[in-house]
């Protein structure tokens, strides 16, 4: 695979689903079969070429660029392997950013077309259009009054997409994501076909992701958000079927439904859940309530290398008696949580481990495609309070002042329209970080603190992890 949008022929030879990619539709969950998401995918990437989109001249200046800003759904990842294949670049937003940013990104970048989930977000960026003369048009997922569907670029004529999916090389960029910088502005992170796909093959060869066309998964993370776009990737080329969450508030319901062998997170949604199951423990009394805070201070203790036979054998009965509760919340299934976007508090790595619901915790920049280092499901491997070993595939060091620099196909191709950020971040082939940590017994990183504070936006009821200085 080197080109991203190479995953759909991939599972098509390898392990076609009938679930794909699924979401919630009038209260049932409907799948996309991998044949049916090929031909979507074709079709949307025939129409833009049709529309005089895409492009055989791959310089990122050049290049034309698509917007989308919507909350997750099959349809961004199909939007997004459709650009990909005319050659066209996509520049996700997130659907919580503020207008004034939105113009900026849209003027900068020179987005001619933009892809946008429902009519809030329509409204919102009808409400700066005439402020973006690049821009061309506006198509939406769902029915909105005014607004053109994205089904009405649909050609079924797909003869011109091999054509010009046959040219694209691996170097070609294949997004522009912006993040928010040291200098108030949004920095526009260049990563080509061959950052991402690297990142993909090494995350999955470290962790490991398994081929598992039996399994599912559940997304929730914003999709714009370039871990999630990468582990999305990862699950299509390792068969795991993706489903989406209806909204933030429904996770746990959609868990239940589901019952997803794993997901990706962040921290403060870990702590929220571990919120609730203690708001619910503080109702328990007698011999239920003595049982559950047993079980918790049992948790706390855990570590994954105790042999100790007396404490394994009081944990069994533990996650017999009360995290067996835990993991039924989550579906039952769970067998690997990747965490990041900030650091994982200590106590809740163990308590959930402890539990049988593993986390694990990992670590790298947008600028980067992004993971670093992770966690490995080897328990000889996973140190808590450590963001894990460097995957394989790249070169990490430690400047003298402890920051933490990378070197590899993963790193990006630079700041679109401002080399001179780039020459900043990029010196002799490493990436500086400017996270600041340090080595435990030689191999595992610990992130320790940041060498400069950065300006930092977010906005909206979920605050997104910072997309400049973040763990995956």
């Amino acid at each position: 695979m080197k080109r991203l949008f190479d995953v759909i022929e991939h599972q098509q030879t390898h392990f076609p689903k009938q679930d794909m990619l699924a979401s919630k539709i009038d209260g049932k969950w409907i799948g996309w079969e991998t044949a049916t998401v090929q031909n979507t995918v074709n079709q949307l990437s025939a129409g833009l070429i049709q529309s005089g989109i895409g492009s055989i001249e791959f310089n990122a200046e050049q290049s034309d660029k698509i917007a989308i800003i919507s909350y997750n759904r099959p349809e961004w990842l199909m939007t997004d392997m459709a650009v990909q294949q005319t050659g066209a670049i996509l520049v996700p937003l997130y659907p919580t950013t503020h207008p004034n940013e939105i113009v900026y990104i849209l003027n900068e970048a020179e987005v001619k077309l933009i892809f946008v989930g429902d009519k809030i977000l329509f409204d919102k960026v009808m409400s700066v259009k005439d402020q973006v003369p690049s821009l061309q048009d506006i198509y939406s997922f769902d029915a909105i009054d005014g607004c053109r569907n994205w089904k009405e670029i649909f050609v079924s004529d797909t003869d011109k997409v091999n054509q010009f999916k046959s040219t694209i090389p691996d170097s070609h960029i294949a997004t522009i994501i912006y993040t928010s910088g040291t200098t108030g502005y949004p920095k526009g992170v260049m990563l080509s076909h061959k950052n991402i796909c690297s990142c993909l093959l090494y995350s999955k060869q470290s962790f490991p992701f398994s081929d598992a066309p039996d399994k599912k998964v559940l997304s929730f993370l914003p999709l714009n958000h370039v871990f999630e776009k990468l582990v999305s990737y990862i699950f299509m080329f390792s068969g795991l079927s993706i489903y989406y969450a209806e909204n933030m508030d429904t996770i746990g319901d959609n868990l239940r439904e589901i019952k997803p062998n794993g997901f990706t997170t962040v921290p403060r949604l870990l702590e929220k859940v571990y919120e609730r199951i203690m708001t619910k423990a503080d109702e328990l009394s007698g011999l239920k309530r003595t049982l559950f805070f047993w079980a918790l201070n049992l948790g706390k203790r855990y570590d994954i290398s105790n042999k100790n036979k007396v404490y394994l054998l009081q944990l069994w009965l533990a996650r017999k008696l009360i995290f067996s509760k835990w993991r039924a919340a989550l579906g039952d299934n769970v067998e690997f949580v990747v965490t990041g976007g900030a650091a994982c508090p200590v106590n809740l790595l163990r308590i959930f481990n402890a539990a049988g619901i593993p986390v694990y915790e990992g670590y790298g920049p947008t600028e980067n495609s992004p993971v670093i280092s992770v966690n490995r499901k080897d328990k000889k491997e996973n140190i808590f309070g450590t963001v894990g070993q460097p995957i394989d595939g790249i070169e990490v060091k430690l400047e003298e002042d402890g920051e933490i620099c990378v070197k590899g196909s993963t790193v990006m191709a630079g700041y679109y329209k401002h080399p001179e950020w780039t020459a900043e971040t990029i010196i002799d082939g490493w990436l500086h970080t400017g996270d600041i940590g340090e080595w435990i017994d030689h191999k595992y990183l610990k992130i320790t603190d940041r060498k400069k504070e950065l300006f930092k936006t977010s906005g909206g009821k979920y605050i997104a992890p910072p997309t400049y200085r973040k763990q995956i």
